[in-house]
């Protein structure tokens, strides 16, 4: 492949990283808040649905991996407890999509630096530089001070929120922990595959149980709304396509990259969201959020240079 030829490939990655990312947060909150969908379990169930079909077509029948098998009973439930952990952090952040703005649970999101630092040191005693730790400070001042200068600050949709973040710190951990023998190592496709379907077995009896009407409200909002299966259909495809670019993103680039980029994808969110929903903002929350932003751009760099 030529250099300009993998230069556009590189660019439309991201671009595509970038649009599924922004564009399954914003129809999750249009689903749960404009919509009047407020069924959070079952659009969870929806996405691993998509995921655990496509992860299945995009490995088995188009081969853009190859298929890494589970080796052990021991594996296996290593797998599954990662995905019940993922599922709770995917069904938390969208309760909270429910509550909250999405520019605000952004804000919140954006913590996940320090989460992950801090169950590191619980868990695996991993200690960073002092400097490292300095530079969370901003990364959760920078949160409170957003949260006292929300509009739309909401306690139970903020819980819900941080534990979500929470939740997806300690996934990332746990994963390092459970996986980290090299022959039950699985890359974040095949690691998908697997934990899709789980999730799913998991997330049917909850829906029976925490959310019964479910398939009346469905029918009769996607009757009353013409769009709304097709947005929920779009959602659950580009909820697949968020994890396929991710993949792809970090293989033809770098971590280092992908980190970059990210801190770049909430902002982008952020804007589109406040232009989209036209949620209040002030200038406290603002300064918060970028003081977040900035504080998760300066633990990057000081891990990486202390590393």
């Amino acid at each position: 492949m030529s250099l300009k030829k993998e230069s556009i490939f590189i660019v439309s990655l991201i671009i595509l990283w970038y649009s599924s990312n922004i564009g399954v947060l914003l129809l999750n909150k249009l689903l749960l808040s404009n919509y009047g969908f407020g069924f959070p379990i079952f659009l969870t169930m929806c996405h691993m649905s998509a995921c655990a079909f496509l992860s299945y077509i995009s490995i088995v029948f188009l081969k853009i991996v190859p298929l890494q098998r589970i080796k052990s009973r021991s594996q296996f439930l290593k797998i599954a407890t990662l995905s019940l952990v993922f599922c709770g952090s995917v069904v938390g952040g969208n309760i909270s999509l429910r509550y909250l703005p999405v520019s605000f649970n952004q804000a919140v999101g954006a913590t996940t630096p320090f989460f992950t630092a801090l169950f590191a040191y619980l868990m695996t005693f991993k200690r960073e530089a002092w400097v490292t730790y300095a530079c969370l400070v901003p990364v959760v001042g920078g949160v409170i001070i957003a949260s006292g200068g929300e509009p739309s600050f909401h306690l139970y949709g903020f819980i819900m929120c941080i534990s979500a973040t929470a939740a997806r710190a300690f996934k990332s951990v746990l994963q390092g922990i459970l996986l980290s023998n090299e022959g039950e190592k699985l890359n974040s496709m095949n690691l998908m595959l697997y934990m899709a379907p789980i999730a799913v077995v998991a997330l049917v009896p909850a829906v029976f149980v925490m959310e019964p009407n479910v398939l009346q409200v469905f029918v009769s909002l996607g009757i009353e709304h013409k769009f709304m299966w097709i947005i929920l259909l779009l959602n659950s495809v580009m909820a697949y396509s968020a994890n396929l670019s991710n993949f792809l993103v970090t293989k033809y680039t770098s971590a280092l990259t992908l980190q970059v980029l990210g801190n770049a994808k909430g902002a982008v969110a952020v804007v589109i969201s406040i232009l989209i929903f036209q949620n209040p903002v002030t200038v406290i929350g603002i300064g918060g959020y970028s003081m977040t932003v900035l504080g998760v751009i300066a633990y990057g760099e000081a891990k990486w240079r202390y590393k």
